[in-house]
């Protein structure tokens, strides 16, 4: 391991790229004890209730703590996440939309372009609803029309500046930025979250046979992470012989490697960001939010089970947006590829169509257990939610981010022939 990072440190432009990603990372990080002016932080957390198991401690963790110091990336990514999905969705629904994903990188970049506008949108709505809850609650100091503004101002601009840190981590670093700005702030708060439980348990709020058995649980999750992330089926490819004047070309024989969790994280982050979205507009009408946190309130039995329907629904949702058997059985037919016992065209993208759905719903229903069995266990063992905080979404979100950044790395050192991260 440590060999493979001197190696990936000596190659001058995979050096830059991390040392570049790192720095993005710490301007998160600075950011987040950035705090926004004229308001109480310390009395709006408490209000917020962000160290219990409610809503607003979920946000605050994959801010990194930001909301809980109501910083200027308190709202973190979720605007832009939020617009995404609602983006990836339409592609589906509205033509125009749908033809520009098929153009390629061009179309892309519009679809981009439109998601910025998006999470603008998204950021001051949210940015309204929190500044109001703020004002009702009293913990403005000056809570006049110009301070509100001013507040409200500053929470967009500080999501909108998130998004553009992730955009250029991924156009110029290692990783995807986003998920990698959401693995920052889940591991930036691990040891605060490490010494509240070790803290619980010294005062018996936790029975240590309890922590411990969750500690067994979780090493055991991480290792069922990283198997299934890694897990793939090969199709086996031939290739056909053509004799272009006096040379032979192609007899080959390859494989396409079809990933049993082909989505990776995204549908946890989705998943999650669709069931905080009413949770989070129940808690600005005072009338609905007891009954909205009763039937769908987070470790509820409504929330586990539209977690474990939307996380499943995303999976096979991601993977059609970016895997098409048609595509890629078209791409093998122009190139003389076909697969042993099937013609080329029509029928092998029927069979990878077959393979990939087989493949994804075990992932998918994976991915499902994984994010809902803390609060299961929880309830078995009657341990505060509150104290989950490294367990399901957060260890997924972190293991499989974790994994994906050292394929990345582990792509650059293969092509200068090092041994990198992964065997």
């Amino acid at each position: 391991m440590l060999e493979a990072v001197r190696n990936a440190l000596r190659i001058a432009d995979l050096r830059r790229k991390i040392l570049y990603t790192f720095a993005l990372l710490v301007v998160f990080r600075i950011g987040s004890f950035v705090p926004v002016p004229g308001v109480d932080a310390a009395a709006l957390a408490q209000e917020l209730g962000v160290t219990g198991g409610n809503i607003f401690g979920f946000l605050n963790l994959f801010s990194g703590g930001a909301l809980g110091r109501f910083t200027v990336f308190a709202m973190g990514v979720n605007p832009y996440i939020t617009a995404s999905i609602i983006l990836q969705l339409l592609t589906i629904v509205i033509p125009r939309l749908e033809e520009l994903a098929k153009e390629g990188p061009e179309g892309r970049k519009v679809i981009q372009q439109y998601t910025r506008y998006g999470t603008v949108a998204l950021g001051i709505v949210q940015a309204i609803g929190i500044t109001a809850l703020a004002r009702s609650w009293g913990v403005i100091s000056d809570p006049n029309p110009l301070t509100f503004i001013t507040i409200v101002v500053t929470l967009t601009a500080g999501s909108t500046f998130l998004m553009w840190l992730g955009e250029k981590i991924s156009e110029h670093g290692i990783g995807n930025g986003i998920s990698l700005l959401i693995f920052a702030g889940i591991v930036a708060g691990v040891p605060v979250g490490a010494f509240n439980i070790f803290q619980a348990v010294g005062e018996g709020g936790i029975n240590p046979f309890s922590l411990l058995f969750f500690a067994v649980a979780g090493l055991l999750v991480i290792a069922a992470v990283i198997m299934v992330q890694q897990g793939q089926r090969r199709i086996p490819v031939q290739y056909a012989r053509r004799v272009v004047g006096r040379r032979m070309y192609g007899g080959s024989s390859t494989h396409i490697p079809m990933r049993i969790n082909q989505a990776g994280v995204i549908p946890v982050i989705f998943a999650s960001s669709v069931l905080f979205f009413p949770l989070t507009i129940a808690q600005f009408v005072p009338s609905i939010a007891p009954f909205v946190d009763r039937v769908i309130g987070i470790g509820t039995v409504g929330y586990n089970v539209l977690y474990f329907i939307l996380v499943i629904f995303f999976t096979y949702f991601y993977t059609a947006v970016t895997w098409n058997p048609v595509e890629v059985a078209d791409n093998m037919k122009k190139y003389g590829g076909f697969i042993p016992g099937l013609r080329p065209g029509k029928p092998t993208a029927q069979y990878l169509d077959r393979v990939l759905s087989r493949l994804t719903l075990a992932g998918a229903l994976f991915l499902a257990v994984i994010a809902v069995m803390p609060y299961v266990m929880a309830a078995i063992t009657r341990m505060p939610t509150s104290f989950l905080y490294f367990g399901g979404t957060g260890l997924l979100i972190v293991v499989g981010v974790a994994l994906d950044t050292m394929k990345q790395i582990e792509a650059q050192l293969l092509m200068r022939h090092y041994e990198g991260f992964l065997k």
